[in-house]
């Protein structure tokens, strides 16, 4: 972190300040305007940029605009002459780290770059530390870091090898085909197709010849063979997405197939031979559905083998800011923005909604926030209404129909822990004091609910 890049129309001070920085052990070329500054980004990769905040053509707040939209992470400082104030702090606010004011002394400057230069140091620190936590946290295609979640991911690497049955169940948006793929990333059959099929977006009627295949002129429109999807997920894994979806007449058929290892194809007289790891999710009670008369109890011991149950997204809340950085980083590449922060009343709103739509719905809240995002962070006021006006998260678990004193006790602590550090700023021991809980067991549970600060 020692080039720095100095942008002034003044010859004087381009070479005063030139010889004193080179002196001091910092790599230095210069710049007469923005255009040839612009010019030196790629070949030169300042860390610092050192820029006259008025020049005749263009100044300082048009150079800092055209890096923000590379996104350069170089460091920016302005210097303005006597009168010229206002403009550097209106260079700061548009993303300069500090102003230094001409005429300046070399101890000035200096002393300026070395407060950027610890600044710089903590950020990639802390930059190293963030890409050290996703990896931890990053399982497949998974994010998360909460225990119910790590916990998942040692029962899949513990089983991915077994062509045994898995049922996965969970709400809908909690990543379920995640955690299919997951598994057959994870297993021996890696090399083979990952096929998945929605048991009920397809109509009852097309259902059995898009799982079997049929031959040509088993029904009217039948001009060829066809090959099923179990045929189509041969030597590799087949995923049943809501499988509770699945008709009756074909949950007999589809046990069969679990049992024997053969399918029948419409229209033929002859068994195939299949080798295909069956994963099935649900976001139904398939014990309440089997009660009821609309599943097939045998079918539902035969591929509850190995259940893997996804919690919500409303139980595993320090997933939450995980997840939300991770979507801002995805949509700054996808839509070339630069937004990377929260407001704290939004980082609070989006902590203390329950998300009945799960990750699926806090995916799009971010990219709508970041689409109608007027500044580079998230505010309260990017978020929808519904999220900006939800009720009280502790009444919103109350009447969730949770009955378990042990959970309910929990929720409410974790949230009163959140709004009592919000309070005091992250003041531990004032905080303590406000929960009337010693400073000891606030530590303790600031652990156990694995709270940011």
């Amino acid at each position: 972190m020692r080039r720095v890049l100095v942008v002034d129309d003044e010859e004087n001070l381009r070479v005063v300040v030139r010889s004193f920085l080179k002196r001091d052990g910092y790599e230095v070329e210069v710049a007469p305007g923005v255009e040839e500054a612009l010019a030196l980004l790629e070949s030169f990769g300042p860390d610092f940029i050192l820029t006259d905040v008025r020049m005749p053509r263009l100044g300082g707040l048009d150079l800092l605009a055209t890096l923000k939209a590379k996104g350069d992470p170089a460091t920016v400082i302005v210097m303005s002459a006597y009168g010229n104030v206002d403009l550097a702090l209106e260079a700061m606010k548009a993303g300069a780290y500090d102003y230094i004011q001409k005429p300046f002394k070399a101890e000035e400057l200096l002393l300026t770059l070395r407060k950027a230069e610890e600044r710089e140091a903590l950020r990639r620190e802390n930059r190293a530390l963030k890409q050290e936590i996703l990896r931890e946290s990053t399982f497949e295609e998974i994010l998360a870091k909460s225990g119910s979640m790590q916990a998942i991911f040692k029962t899949i690497s513990k089983i991915a090898d077994y062509k045994t049955t898995v049922l996965v169940m969970g709400e809908s948006g909690v990543g379920k085909e995640l955690v299919a793929r997951a598994l057959h990333r994870r297993s021996s059959r890696r090399g083979g197709p990952f096929v998945a099929v929605n048991c009920g977006a397809i109509p009852e009627s097309l259902l059995e010849s898009e799982l079997f295949g049929y031959r040509r002129g088993a029904f009217t429109d039948a001009t060829t063979d066809r090959v099923g999807l179990f045929e189509q997920a041969n030597h590799g894994t087949l995923l049943l997405d809501e499988i509770g979806e699945l008709p009756l007449s074909l949950q007999v058929k589809l046990l069969r197939v679990l049992q024997e290892e053969t399918i029948r194809k419409l229209g033929d007289s002859k068994d195939i031979k299949v080798d295909v790891r069956i994963i099935a999710a649900t976001h139904r009670d398939l014990h309440a559905e089997t009660q009821a008369g609309r599943f097939r109890e045998d079918l539902f011991y035969r591929i509850n083998v190995l259940p893997i149950g996804i919690p919500p997204l409303r139980e595993r809340r320090e997933d939450v800011p995980l997840l939300v950085e991770h979507f801002m980083n995805r949509n700054n590449a996808r839509f070339g923005t630069n937004i990377r922060a929260l407001s704290p009343e939004a980082r609070r709103l989006l902590l203390e909604y329950a998300w009945p739509g799960n990750v699926r719905e806090l995916e799009n809240t971010i990219e709508r926030a970041m689409v109608l995002a007027e500044k580079d962070s998230i505010e309260a006021d990017d978020l929808p209404e519904r999220i900006r006006e939800a009720r009280d998260p502790i009444q919103l678990h109350l009447t969730s129909g949770e009955l378990s004193i042990k959970k309910t006790a929990r929720v409410i602590e974790e949230i009163l822990i959140r709004r009592a550090l919000q309070k005091t700023k992250g003041n531990r021991t004032r905080a303590a004091e406000v929960l009337e809980i010693s400073h000891r067991a606030l530590l303790y549970k600031i652990k156990d609910y694995r709270i940011d600060l």
